[in-house]
């Protein structure tokens, strides 16, 4: 029996464009099934459409089969096929519900009537399992540790299929290891596990079957050594050799701590003006926290940062209007900067004028959207949208955190292209948070390493390449 089975699935949004058609997929217990392919596509659709969130939540025209454990789900309410299978959606936020970590693991377990002792057993070994502390508010995780956490809840609810929408978006090299060895260990237990990502060099070694959506359909492919080759190689970094200039900011011994929590505990070092730096580590090490700090989004509750564009800006430890003007910010999560309601007003926001908003969104693939809502697009697309909105405004400094997360291969290499070329016409000062071993190097000038809140490493290029070969 399968544990999934869509048979002649077609769907449409809006009852005209097709995102389905006709579509015939299987997974297996005992495997891990990769589903991948370019951006908006419809991996999401079809990960909504077996977790019966459609069309119980979102709605659409559906037409075909669906079979979840053996049984078809045509007609089932959403709390029924949440009992079979668990979901983990690609946006972190979207999930979670609760302040504390160890409650929102409970939620679901909760939600399918476990006993109290049951749930906490369920806490414990899931929190071991995802490196996290049960007693840790969730507003002050990471990134790639919300990630972390909202597959421990899903997990912790015991369904024997569990799906995962871009698991290792936000995760470092050794997270994503550890979430797939776990997976690959659930698999081997019986489960079956469907992941959605972009990341093959870091899934394909552990997955059995993989399907490559695109065109409307989905197919088996079955040469997974040539498929992971043409969607991994290394990009190569098209700018001239950096010349060193005087540093745009120089922070010394900055501390930052939300209270009894440190995040990080005195960092010194200076950002090179022009130059393209690259900040490296772990999830939770501070690197978000840091570029929020040169930002001046938060307030350093120790040491000092010192920028050298404007000496005005330094009476005001909170940037201002002024100050954004000059300093653009993309952040993690697409959905915390997009407000307008379509794409084109998004992009046309900031910048200089309508023309120049247009040649924007056509260098970034995204002039077809224009009139679209922001929030209607997938995470890939509201990435792109997010760092052209941004770009249009032409910062001086330009704070990039996680800019490739839901990019097909080919969307990688031009979204780095991009950034390449726009800093070369610009001379910005480009400062980058990635855990993409393919586009790092590629974006870099400069990195440096964080590990518990302070900085172990600085470098050029070679150090990426050592950061990434030890990992």
């Amino acid at each position: 029996m399968n544990a999934i089975e869509l048979k002649n699935v077609s769907f449409s949004y809006d009852g005209k464009t097709k995102i389905l058609e006709n579509v015939d997929f299987t997974a297996e217990y005992g495997e891990v099934t990769l589903l991948s392919g370019l951006s908006g596509e419809g991996k999401s659709t079809l990960m909504y459409i077996i977790g019966g969130i459609i069309p119980n939540v979102r709605c659409g025209e559906m037409s075909g089969e669906v079979f979840v454990d053996g049984e078809k789900t045509n007609g089932k309410k959403l709390g029924y096929i949440c009992r079979k299978a668990g979901v983990v959606l690609q946006n972190a936020d979207e999930q979670i519900v609760h302040k504390i970590v160890e409650d929102e693991i409970a939620f679901g377990c909760e939600n399918l009537a476990f006993s109290p002792e049951r749930i906490q057993k369920q806490i414990d070994i899931v929190c071991k399992l995802m490196k996290l502390d049960p007693g840790h508010k969730c507003r002050t995780l990471s990134g790639g540790q919300k990630q972390r956490l909202i597959t421990a809840s899903t997990l912790a609810m015991g369904q024997k299929i569990v799906i995962l929408d871009e698991p290792l978006a936000n995760l470092d090299k050794d997270g994503a290891a550890m979430l797939m060895s776990t997976l690959r260990a659930l698999a081997k237990a019986g489960y079956c596990v469907i992941v959605i990502e972009h990341r093959l060099d870091m899934v394909l070694p552990f997955v059995d079957t993989v399907w490559h959506i695109g065109g409307l359909t989905v197919k088996k492919v079955e040469n997974k050594r040539e498929y992971l080759l043409r969607q991994t190689a290394k990009i190569e970094d098209d700018c001239p050799a950096y010349v060193m200039r005087e540093p745009m900011f120089e922070l010394k011994d900055v501390k930052f701590s939300v209270r009894e929590r440190s995040i990080l505990s005195g960092v010194t070092v200076d950002i090179p003006g022009g130059g393209r730096t690259v900040l490296l580590g772990e999830n939770g090490s501070g690197k978000t926290t840091l570029m929020r700090l040169i930002a001046k989004l938060n307030k350093p509750t120790g040491g000092t940062i010192l920028q050298h564009m404007d000496p005005a800006f330094d009476r005001k430890r909170r940037g201002n209007k002024e100050w954004f003007k000059k300093v653009g910010v993309v952040y993690q999560n697409p959905d915390y900067q997009l407000f307008m309601p379509t794409v084109g007003r998004e992009i046309s926001f900031g910048a200089k004028s309508v023309g120049r908003a247009e040649e924007i969104a056509k260098l970034f693939g995204v002039e077809h959207l224009w009139d679209r809502h922001p929030q209607s697009l997938s995470e890939g697309q509201k990435r792109r949208v997010s760092i052209a909105a941004v770009v249009s405004c032409e910062p001086e400094v330009l704070l990039l955190d996680e800019p490739t997360v839901g990019q097909d291969y080919d969307g990688l290499k031009a979204m780095t292209e991009i950034l390449n070329r726009l800093h070369r016409e610009s001379g910005n000062t480009m400062i980058t948070v990635t855990h993409d071993v393919r586009c790092a190097e590629a974006l870099c000038d400069r990195a440096f390493v964080l590990e518990n809140g302070v900085v172990t490493k600085s470098g050029g290029k070679e150090l990426i390449g050592e950061y990434f070969s030890c990992r």
